[in-house]
């Protein structure tokens, strides 16, 4: 008879405990261990199962030979075919498309639109692929429709509806089957894994989304949906399946509120590809971000923008984290990000005030807060500019988050263009990370950020002095060693006018 034990599991991060514990020694979290019943089964294998086969006759084996492992020259090299999406900027994302029987974990806050996204992208493919199956653990079927009709998705206009005479509808003779194709998109309302693997295993289809993770419920486990063995359990039966059948999987996953992630940390690592949906629930743009992929590069970003009839693609991302050009404010300035591959034009806006309380105000939006402090204090140490005793206010055009060493630069110049209310150069970029000594470092894909600043219009760039710059790129070339260099470059001495 199998005996039953109980062992003590970290909710954070998945890691077992023999006993409890009020503290996780794997991930530092306080209060996340908890009681969970397991049977432990007898696998049915003697202590000198395989290890037996190992030495024949007491004698080692000299004729070593292997069973199953290959040379590298043995393994098929042939570049496996992607499918698009119907989404440029998800394939962006993805590695350049769908990889077929790849597992892709999309993580996001409640309502960022993950279930709209995944639905839009079940649609484009249900017209292309021949199979496409979409799990709803979360909704029924009458409210996946209902979100499906504000959309577009799954049904065509029916030609079969006319009008009253104070405008609204009606219904002129029942649409026939044909008039509403649903282009091979299949729903399932169901939170039981043992049915959907059923369904999977039957359907077969192409592409499975599974929305979401945490509110499946594998019944030979006691403990309740979202909890850690029953994520761990439910994704790797998925994952076997998908392989096994070539599906691939889309998974929703919940985030905590740390913006992590929801259940054991090796749920991140049985997924071939992680993304974040990310953005401001006030704000109309949402940000695709890959974390993880084994089939392309990490840290690509995709943009979208929620509208009336779910997310559109944002073309050109660089005008939408650009400022209104036609009014100028002192204390702006212009940089090029870059998010993975993709440089993107984004301005930096900087206020320095006087302060009303005993200790100044430091406050940032969509940039680094150390970043800031830390540019303060060059500032006021090598350049001289008194900025210890005033407020210090700086933020990112649009809400994006910029995190990388290269907008330093544009931090700096910003501030101290506030600090002596003066207008920089709107045709000028500042690309550079600013170093403790108050010196300009060279930062990693100058060419892509120069094209990008050359293909909006901008005539002048600040670049760091000894970067390798390409030929004839369409813009003036400032080279500077200083930050203080870079100051007397971008802001003019007097006031435009006086």
């Amino acid at each position: 008879m199998a005996k039953s034990k109980q062992i003590y599991v970290c909710s954070e991060c998945g890691a077992e405990y023999t006993q409890w514990f009020g503290y996780c020694k794997e991930c530092d979290s306080y209060g996340t261990i908890s009681e969970e019943p397991i049977e432990q089964k007898n696998s049915g294998f003697s202590r000198g199962g395989w290890q037996s086969n190992t030495r024949s006759g007491g004698r080692a084996d000299k004729t070593a030979k292997p069973r199953v492992s290959l040379k590298f020259s043995q393994i098929n090299n042939d570049v496996q075919a992607r499918f698009p999406s119907g989404y440029g900027e998800l394939d962006r994302v993805l590695g350049g498309g769908i990889v077929p029987g790849a597992l892709v974990l999309i993580g996001g806050d409640p309502g960022i639109g993950k279930s709209t996204l995944l639905l839009q992208v079940a649609n484009q493919l249900s017209q292309r692929l021949s199979r496409i199956l979409y799990v709803s653990a979360e909704e029924s079927g009458q409210q996946v429709k209902l979100r499906a009709s504000r959309l577009g998705v799954g049904v065509l206009p029916s030609e079969g509806e006319t009008t009253n005479g104070n405008g609204s509808k009606k219904s002129k003779s029942a649409p026939k089957p044909e008039e509403k194709p649903d282009n091979d998109l299949y729903v399932l309302p169901e939170t039981d894994l043992e049915e959907i693997l059923r369904e999977l295993e039957s359907l077969k289809p192409q592409v499975a989304v599974i929305d979401s993770i945490q509110t499946l419920h594998f019944s030979s486990l006691t403990s309740a949906p979202g909890s850690v063995a029953q994520v761990r359990e439910c994704t790797s039966a998925l994952m076997q399946v998908g392989k096994r059948e070539n599906i691939t999987l889309l998974i929703v996953g919940h985030v905590t509120k740390e913006g992590a992630i929801a259940g054991p940390r090796v749920l991140e690592h049985l997924v071939d590809t992680v993304l974040y949906f990310e953005g401001d629930r006030y704000a109309s743009h949402r940000l695709l971000r890959s974390v993880k992929n084994r089939f392309g590069a990490t840290h690509e970003i995709g943009i979208f923008e929620m509208a009336d009839k779910g997310l559109v693609e944002v073309d050109n991302p660089s005008e939408l984290f650009l400022g209104n050009r036609d009014e100028l404010a002192p204390g702006t300035a212009t940089i090029v990000a870059c998010e993975g591959t993709r440089p993107i034009v984004v301005e930096l806006q900087a206020l320095v005030s006087p302060t009303s309380y005993t200790s100044p105000r430091r406050s940032t939006t969509g940039v680094d807060y150390s970043r800031l402090q830390q540019i303060l204090a060059v500032l006021e140490k090598r350049v001289g500019i008194p900025l210890s005793k005033l407020d210090a206010y700086v933020a990112s055009a649009g809400g994006l988050g910029v995190g990388e060493p290269a907008a330093d630069l544009g931090m700096a110049v910003a501030i101290v263009a506030s600090f002596r209310d003066r207008i920089v150069d709107p045709r000028t970029v500042l690309i550079g990370e600013v170093g403790l000594g108050g010196q300009v470092r060279l930062v990693s894909q100058m060419e892509l950020r120069l094209k990008e600043a050359a293909k909006l219009g901008f005539k002048r760039a600040i670049v760091p002095k000894g970067q390798s710059l390409p030929e004839d790129i369409g813009l003036e070339i400032i080279a500077i060693a200083k930050v203080i260099d870079a100051i007397i470059a971008a802001i003019p001495s007097e006031r435009s006018g006086e």
